[in-house]
């Protein structure tokens, strides 16, 4: 095979309010950017967001992308479109799954989304938590109580509901958690997702670079929001959009334009810029 400028490169990136724009559109500049990535430079560029297999499958086939590689459910699970299998899958304990369940059950105004591979379980779902559920292209299945919801397969944990509301979950859930809030991340201000511990974002794209034989030098990340904190901490190059919070832009050693301009472009080109002859 040959060896291109960036063939050593790994960028991962998440789907909504980076790579496509806040009306989940794919600006043509990111699309045209990361072809001439992949296919002039041979770099690797993998998907990695909240979404569930089958709701990023179209963003894989839209790209054309070299590798059928992508992070799932918050960095749950690893998937290969080409293979058409989970390559792994980390699902949430038994321990830690009765804490969701006390919270779901302290604080019964929020909703709750439980994401498993092929299966979307929601407890009291009103009509913002029903849309959600369709959004992912899973089967749905409604419980009226929590703990009628069958466990041990459990990937993601959607807490939906007024800020206010979502807030104290969170706040419950991360003292429940000891303070480590790596696996535990707000989608936005009316959503709180759980992942199981030891598990991001982060912790999917590394072993996505280990696979594919990528030093973390040369692994780079952009995203939008907090659940994208810790996969940006984890790689050698982490960028986030224009409009990400504070909390972001200070971890982060490019801040691109908003996700509406192209931001996944804007990392592409800096990287093409200052590495395509370094390696």
């Amino acid at each position: 095979m040959e060896n291109k400028p960036l063939s050593g490169w790994l960028i991962a990136s998440d789907i909504d309010g980076t790579l496509n724009t806040k009306v989940r559109t794919l600006p043509k500049r990111n699309e045209e950017a990361i072809r001439k990535f992949v296919y002039d430079y041979g770099g690797h560029f993998m998907l990695a967001s909240g979404r569930t297999i089958e709701s990023m499958r179209a963003h894989f086939e839209k790209l054309h992308l070299n590798s059928g590689l992508a992070a799932f459910g918050n960095g749950a699970g690893i998937y290969d479109y080409q293979q058409e299998k989970i390559l792994w899958v980390q699902y949430i304990d038994e321990k830690y799954t009765a804490q969701i369940l006390s919270a779901a059950k302290k604080f019964p105004h929020a909703k709750l989304q439980i994401i498993t591979t092929d299966e979307c379980r929601l407890v009291r779902p009103d009509l913002a938590a029903k849309m959600l559920a369709d959004s992912s292209k899973l089967r749905q299945v409604k419980y009226r109580n929590v703990d009628e919801v069958p466990t041990g397969d459990w990937c993601k944990v959607i807490f939906t509901g007024l800020p206010h509301v979502i807030d104290k979950v969170d706040h419950y859930v991360t003292a429940c958690n000891n303070g480590d809030r790596s696996n535990l991340m707000r989608s936005s201000v009316a959503s709180f997702e759980v992942v199981a511990k030891g598990t991001n974002k982060g912790v999917a794209v590394m072993k996505v670079a280990q696979y594919l034989g990528i030093d973390q030098e040369h692994t780079a990340a952009i995203g939008d929001y907090f659940n994208d904190y810790e996969m940006l901490k984890a790689v050698g190059l982490p960028a986030c959009c224009g409009q990400a919070p504070r909390g972001m832009k200070e971890i982060a050693k490019l801040v691109t334009c908003h996700c509406n301009r192209g931001a996944v472009a804007d990392l592409i080109e800096y990287i093409i810029a200052h590495h395509a002859n370094q390696i």
